[in-house]
């Protein structure tokens, strides 16, 4: 039976993807002397990406992600702590 429903598939390694990625990227800031969060919040509200540094290719991951995304993402971790 086919239906008009939309399905929804994941793919294992993508449904962390983004937490890989933001982890990534703070670790790399924190090794280069900055803080990460100040660095994020500069990123997510300017949509400048020379907020992130490129050492060890952190801006062109965190860029592979929609700004939204990361807000989802930080959001969804805060709130599964809590």
């Amino acid at each position: 039976m086919v239906t008009e429903e939309t399905m929804m598939f994941r793919f294992g390694a993508d449904e962390n993807k983004a937490e890989n990625i933001i982890r990534s990227t703070c670790s790399s800031m924190e090794k280069k002397g900055y803080n990460p969060i100040n660095q994020l919040v500069g990123y997510l509200l300017s949509g400048d990406p020379t907020y992130v540094t490129s050492f060890e290719d952190a801006r062109k991951k965190i860029r592979t992600l929609e700004r939204d995304e990361i807000l989802e993402e930080l959001i969804r971790s805060y709130l599964e702590k809590n």
